[in-house]
């Protein structure tokens, strides 16, 4: 599963590494109301929540860094792409059923919002949110002209099933 997560990462990187700084901020209202790096931002943002967690065993999707440089800066966003892979990769030696406890997102404060999951089950939920995330992305980036690769925004499964 890291392996699967780290390819749909470096889709990012590929795509940001072809897109100049303007369409990376183009804004759309009434639809979009930023660019795609505000979504960029906020996959990068859990993904940090994850692996800020792992030591500790209680990953807070809450506690996110909303870095704001990430949303307009499209280097930057290359530069934490990278840096979110090579923290992946060196988690080849996790066993996926580690249990973990993960705090709700947008949960209370209490105790209450805490449940049980695992490693491998919160890898599944950062793959499927940053999917979803890329599907907006490549709407938007169509919108304005730009061409995606076929998988950029597309499951695993719909890809094999198509296939």
């Amino acid at each position: 599963m890291i392996t699967d997560t780290i390819h749909i990462l470096e889709q990012s990187l590929d795509l940001l590494n072809r897109l100049d700084d303007e369409t990376y901020n183009q804004a759309m209202p009434p639809l979009f109301h930023s660019g795609i790096g505000s979504h960029i931002r906020h996959c990068l943002d859990f993904y940090g929540s994850f692996l800020r967690g792992l030591p500790t065993g209680r990953i807070d999707y809450d506690a996110r860094e909303r870095n704001a440089i990430i949303e307009t800066n499209r280097e930057a966003a290359i530069a934490a792409i990278t840096a979110t892979i090579q923290q992946m990769k060196a988690l080849d030696f996790l066993d996926e059923r580690m249990p973990v406890i993960v705090r709700l997102e947008d949960a209370s404060a209490d105790d209450s919002s805490w449940c049980q999951s695992s490693v491998g089950r919160e890898i599944q939920a950062l793959k499927s949110h940053t999917i979803h995330h890329y599907a907006l992305i490549a709407l938007m980036l169509k919108l304005q002209g730009v061409n995606v690769s076929k998988e950029f925004g597309v499951s695993t499964a719909t890809l094999r099933q198509a296939a």
